[in-house]
């Protein structure tokens, strides 16, 4: 009997949809992206996978870095309080993807960006998510 094979899913494109939604009905429509925009937007959040392990045979756990850039020190406070509050949120399907928990690795932190000195915190999650069943044609008889 084969295996199925079992597929992770694509942990950044789940969260930055699922946060730009969420962010958009709490009344803070910015940008969230996995790479620094350029031209840069005055707000925005990113989202990065730095690591993370399989959690099960079936499950991922990616680890997540998500900063949130904003004009001065207490807006980027604040985008970072509610994108961390959202993330925390997830549990249930996003996208059809089950998120099964979100574990706080590393709270906010203030982290100016290095190479413009814009206001910007940061903080990491890692996140328990399903995968999917790969379909694959049945081999020849």
């Amino acid at each position: 009997m084969t295996r199925p094979v079992i597929v992770m899913p694509d942990a950044v494109a789940v969260v930055t949809a699922y946060l730009r939604g969420a962010l958009k009905t709490h009344g803070r429509p910015v940008p969230v992206v996995s790479r620094v925009p350029s031209p840069r937007p005055r707000e925005f959040v990113r989202v990065q996978r730095v690591g993370g392990t399989q959690q099960t045979p079936v499950s991922d756990r990616p680890r997540l870095d998500i900063h949130c850039w904003a004009e001065s020190e207490s807006s980027a406070s604040d985008l970072s309080a509610l994108s961390r509050a959202l993330v925390n949120a997830m549990p249930g399907v996003r996208g059809g993807v089950t998120v099964y928990r979100v574990q706080e690795v590393g709270g906010p932190m203030w982290l100016p960006d290095d190479q413009t000195s814009a206001a910007r915190f940061a903080f990491a999650v890692e996140i328990h998510m399903r995968g999917r069943v790969l379909e694959t044609p049945n081999p020849a008889v």
